[in-house]
């Protein structure tokens, strides 16, 4: 989420910034700004919306010319998007100029302490409590790399900050936590930026930053630092891509990339959700816990994907709290005449915040007095906009039409829902969800452990490339799980697939196994009351009919390597978070086939990214 690039060198900064604000464009974004150095001073231009508008305002406006200056792309986080929201921030006193990609978790806290001291904020955003501890720390008598090293240090959370100081000419610092961070090295120029994209027309010669590391650029010199100042290893590569794989980085497509992402995003999405004090602090859910006390039914709304993961969100949550949860297809909930009054909440599922079927439901949800909970991966669309609350997930844009990441952070938006009706109703304690946390904090590690033997899937998918009919099974949360790696080959294959409760294939499906077909099962972890045996079980029944048979099973699951051809194993997880982990191996198959049968993955036909027709 959100574009960075810095640019000091001989030619004008504000042609190279926006260009390469245009190489970033394909990440998302509702906001973009400039700021350059101007003889002793900032000058800067900033708008809400599309490029387009930066562009006007700079047609009308233009800045002076200039040689150092940094430039940005915000997917909005705090703060709508707006004029004022946008970066860069600037400090009180106009010195620094700041752009910010990440989330500063104690950002409340140091506002207050610089309000006390009276500074003045003019946004909503975490970003000028960043700018505003710069401004202090130069105006100390620091340089603009000692005070970045000393307010980095302040900051909780994941960010990379880059800034511009007007008393310190063709100087640009950035800092690095967890956030991408890249140098680009030219001759007598040099970048800063998230991505490769943004410089590749003008160098591919590369530093990629380590954690925790201050750069300091001029056009001649490059140096690395730690927090503390010391000296810090760093990576020098070439990119060898073109402008379109620099985008990607380096990846084929869009999904694919976007599933490799997905251990950052969960990362993201947790981010600042769980206090040091052991609470959730779910800050965008303006429903009071007394209200929230009162609810005694829940309905989940969403389509396609997201009605998926409103179907594991089910299962928790009834585990959770103990309220009935029902799981609708937004696209038949107003029609059926639903039963919703003002002890009702409703959870709206949608990616992009637009899907007019999901809207039209929240819609007939709050005539009729319910309360509505979005979780959306778009700030400020239509569907946040008018509902009660709403939960952020922060997979950032996602380019590819068949959502990978959306999915596996609105599972952890839901996780994070049905947890903090738990604790404000009391039916967890403290410890119980500490443990919970604790596991879901580990998922990112052990996501990666998955995609870290991706090539087993593609080895499996080159076998397979052939067969016209697949089987997906599974039972409890693995259900939905069967569902959507049966969406995702119909999306992207243009393959028929299917998926079942494993438990209803006796009940008359099991009636089109052929000899061979390929049936994929979702076995739920060892342990689990009788739910793993009656998979194996079910595994069984297809086996016997002549079906080829992938498991997809926690590791040293010795009594599934019996029955299944293939096994495609999982790191140990509880039965409840297992989605997170089983989907992947299926996007990868999924991805992986429609590669090889040659269609667009990015862009499969007849689909929109956001469907905003009922």
């Amino acid at each position: 989420m959100c574009g960075i690039i810095g640019y000091i060198g001989p030619e004008q900064a504000t042609g190279v910034i926006l260009d390469g604000l245009r190489r970033l464009e394909y990440r998302g974004y509702d906001s973009a700004g400039i700021a350059v150095q101007d003889n002793g001073r900032l000058e800067y231009r900033k708008k809400a919306g599309k490029l387009a508008n930066l562009d006007a305002e700079l047609a009308e406006r233009p800045l002076p010319e200039s040689h150092a200056g940094i430039g940005h792309t915000r997917w909005a986080t705090h703060g709508v998007p707006n004029d004022a929201n946008a970066h860069p921030q600037l400090s009180n006193d106009g010195r620094v100029a700041v752009v910010h990609n990440g989330i500063i978790e104690n950002f409340a806290t140091l506002r207050a302490e610089l309000g006390a001291e009276g500074v003045e904020f003019t946004s909503d955003t975490d970003t000028e409590v960043a700018a505003a501890l710069l401004g202090r720390a130069v105006n100390r008598g620091n340089d603009l790399t000692v005070a970045m090293r000393e307010v980095s240090k302040q900051l909780h959370g994941a960010f990379t900050l880059v800034a511009i100081d007007s008393q310190e000419p063709d100087v640009i610092v950035a800092a690095r936590r967890n956030s991408p961070l890249v140098v680009g090295v030219g001759q007598g120029e040099n970048f800063v930026a998230s991505d490769v994209a943004a410089f590749i027309d003008h160098t591919r010669d590369a530093i990629e930053l380590g954690q925790d590391q201050v750069v300091t650029i001029t056009a001649n010199d490059i140096t690395v630092t730690d927090f503390d100042g010391g000296p810090a290893e760093t990576r020098a590569y070439h990119v060898d891509w073109d402008t379109t794989a620099a985008e990607k980085d380096g990846y084929d497509w869009f999904m694919r990339k976007e599933i490799f992402e997905q251990p950052k995003a969960i990362s993201d999405t947790l981010l600042g959700r769980y206090s040091p004090q052991g609470e959730l602090t779910l800050d965008e859910i303006h429903i009071s816990p007394e209200t929230l006390r009162r609810v005694n039914k829940i309905i989940i709304l969403g389509c396609g994907t997201a009605h998926y993961a409103g179907m594991v969100a089910k299962y928790a949550i009834e585990h959770w709290v103990r309220i009935p949860c029902e799981v609708e297809l937004a696209s038949e909930f107003r029609y059926r005449d639903p039963i919703v009054d003002s002890q009702t909440l409703c959870v709206a599922i949608s990616q992009s915040g637009e899907t007019a079927d999901t809207l039209q439901a929240i819609r007939h949800a709050r005539e009729q007095g319910a309360k509505v909970i979005a979780i959306c991966n778009t700030n400020g669309s239509t569907i946040p906009r008018e509902s009660d609350a709403v939960i952020y997930t922060y997979a950032g844009p996602e380019i590819g039409v068949a959502s990978t990441k959306g999915f596996t952070t609105q599972l952890i938006a839901c996780y994070l829902l049905g947890l903090y009706l738990a604790q404000v109703r009391g039916m967890k304690f403290g410890d119980e969800i500490r443990t919970i946390m604790d596991e879901l904090e580990a998922m990112p590690a052990k996501m990666q452990s998955v995609l870290d033997h991706a090539d087993q899937i593609y080895t499996l998918a080159k076998g397979m490339e052939d067969e016209e009919d697949f089987i997906f099974i599974g039972r409890h949360v693995g259900y939905p799980i069967a569902l959507e790696g049966a969406l995702k080959l119909k999306e992207i294959a243009y393959l028929h697939a299917e998926g079942f409760a494993a438990g209803e294939l006796k009940h008359g499906p099991i009636a089109i196994i052929n000899p061979g077909m390929p049936v994929f099962a979702v076995v739920p972890p060892q342990g689990r009351d009788q739910l793993h045996d009656k998979v194996v079980s079910n595994i069984q029944e297809v086996r016997a009919r002549g079906a080829r048979t992938i498991a997809v099973a926690e590791q040293d699951d010795n009594e599934v390597d019996q029955f299944a051809e293939v096994v495609i194993s999982l790191p140990k997880v509880s039965t409840l978070l297992q989605p997170v982990l089983a989907v992947v191996p299926l996007q990868l198959f999924a991805c992986e086939i429609a590669t090889l049968l040659g269609n667009d993955v990015d862009q499969p036909r007849n689909l929109a990214k956001s469907v905003t027709v009922e």
